[in-house]
């Protein structure tokens, strides 16, 4: 008897308060070789909801990678990242800074706070849509990533 093998799909969580930006981010991702799902956060306090699976999300599954904006309302990418990464549920899970901030003062409080890598968004469309694509190469067909319930 031939097994089916069930693909599951990649969670990603992305944190960005930038309708353009997300639509760009999610139409890119849907061009990639790896099935990802997406689920989108407005702000920190959104994504920690999600993250705790706080109504309306408890059927939101727990990322395996989470793409993050610094300037955000409410709760910026800066206090979001201190708290999960402080967390024992949630410090194992990649952090990538995608933002539009170049500032060495930001960068380096990002890797302080432990994120995984800091992307500037390039302002080029085509540009933008290739940093997109190889963030997904890089964390999901090269790195190995631990899948934690």
């Amino acid at each position: 008897m031939l097994k089916t093998l069930e693909i599951k799909p990649i969670h990603i969580l992305l944190v960005e308060d930038n309708p353009g930006d997300v639509r760009l981010i999610v139409e890119a991702l849907r061009e990639s070789k790896v099935i990802a799902a997406v689920a989108v956060a407005k702000d920190g306090i959104e994504a920690l909801d999600m993250l705790h699976q706080r109504p309306p999300f408890e059927k939101e599954p727990r990322p395996d990678l989470i793409l993050l904006d610094l300037n955000l309302p409410r709760m910026d990418g800066r206090e979001f990242l201190e708290v999960i990464k402080k967390s024992a549920d949630f410090k194992h899970i990649p952090v990538v800074i995608l933002t539009t901030s170049a500032a060495e003062q930001d960068i380096v409080q990002a890797y302080k706070l432990h994120a995984n890598c800091f992307i500037t968004k390039p302002v080029d469309l085509e540009q933008f849509i290739n940093i997109v694509q190889s963030i997904d190469d890089f964390w999901f067909s090269i790195v190995q990533l631990p899948r934690v319930p």
